[in-house]
This record gives C-alpha cells, structure tokens and sequence, in this order.
C-alpha cells in the first residue's frame, strides 16, 4: 500500500520555511506545478499568493494566520521530531520530481540537514534549488548537459567512488569521503558530462541556470 500524503503524477514544488522569491517559485512552479509546503513554507507561499495542496510537517513553526487560512483537510502533522520538516514532507510525496525551495541559503545547519535528506531520501528524485546553484543526490549513472567551462561540483555524504567523462579532472580512482577527498569546482571540457557512481552518497552541485538540464538527466537517470 501507498502512504504517501501527496500523490502526484506531475512534478511537485515543495515550499520550505527558508528565504525563496516570487521568481524562484514561479521558476519551479513552471516545472513542478503543484505547490506543497513544509510547516513554516506554507506562510511563504500564501504570501506569495499560492495555496498549498497540502502542508506537512510537525506544525511548530507555521503561523497561526497561515494555519486558520488552509483548509484544514490539507494540514497533516508528522508529530515524531527524529527528522526534520524536510524529510517528513520529503518522504511523503509520491511524485516524478520535487524541487525544493527554501531549504538552502538561511542557516547552515538547515542547509546541512537539507543535504542529508537529499540522500536519504535519494528515491525521491529532488532537486534543492539555492540562490545560485542546486544540489541533487546523484543516481547510479547519469548524463547531464552543461556548457564548456561550466562548474560541476560533487560533494561526498559518505564514502563514494566513481567514473566521469567529460570533466577537466577526471574522477576515476579517486576515493570520496566528507572528511578527506571532495570534489567542488570541478570544471566541464565537454557538452555533455557522465558521471557513474558504485553507491550511493554523492551529491551533484551545478549552477542554477542548469535546472532544466538537472532535471532532464535525473528523469532519464536509471
């Protein structure tokens, strides 16, 4: 049986408690159209005029404005507090793709937490839009499209090792970890990048501009 809160056969913008514009969310609600929000992200979408599908998270930091104004079939409250409202809203959505805003950018600690979910919840297929760039869990093998020049940096969650091509330094025989070799400001030579990874536990990091071609690569992805 499926227990996901929010079901969805399109893309979902799932709306944080940390700073987002109206371009940022009408950049993801382009793609993602459906807007669901955790906890506190629900005060930033109703300000920006968009009611959520649904609200999900432990309810200690909405607003009480925010919480008498969306219907109350919409508010579900994953009352544990192991996890943030990240993953608690992460972990239930059924859906192609999730962007995700407000997640990056106001608090490192949030920003770190935020990666982590990105991994543990890597079957979700989401994308952590920030400021300048995005960050997303990279897939066992994949193909992205960027521009000559263009900065692709990975970042180890855990022991990783892996293949590239198309990249200035290539990865092979190299062994990642978040406490020794990483891998920022990496540099593309071609088109197209391939990155092959022997498990789980690295995120991909490309300029925000590259959205679309993220997004591309992580639905081809097998």
């Amino acid at each position: 049986m499926n227990s996901s809160i929010v079901q969805s056969t399109c893309g979902v913008t799932l709306a944080g408690g940390g700073p987002f514009s109206t371009r940022d969310l009408k950049l993801a609600l382009a793609r993602a159209p459906m807007a669901v929000a955790a906890d506190s992200g629900a005060d930033h979408l109703l300000r920006l005029g968009v009611m959520p599908e649904a609200v999900i998270g432990d309810m200690d930091s909405i607003s009480r404005g925010a919480a008498a104004e969306i219907p109350v079939s919409r508010q579900y409250l994953v009352s544990e507090q192991v996890t943030t409202d990240f993953d608690k809203a992460l972990r239930s959505i059924s859906a192609p793709l999730v962007l995700a805003l407000g997640f990056a950018g106001a608090r490192l600690d949030h920003g770190l937490a935020a990666f982590s979910t990105l991994i543990a919840r890597r079957e979700r297929r989401c994308i952590l839009i920030g400021p300048k760039d995005l960050a997303f869990a990279a897939p066992p093998r994949m193909e992205v499209d960027v521009a000559l020049g263009e900065t692709v940096s990975l970042f180890p969650m855990a022991a990783v090792t892996g293949r590239s091509e198309g990249l200035e330094w290539p990865i092979a025989g190299i062994s990642f970890a978040p406490d020794g070799m990483i891998g920022t400001s990496n540099r593309a030579v071609a088109r197209r990048v391939v990155l092959e990874f022997d498990q789980p536990g690295m995120l991909v990091i490309l300029p925000r501009r590259r959205l679309d071609a993220a997004i591309r690569a992580l639905l081809s992805a097998p």
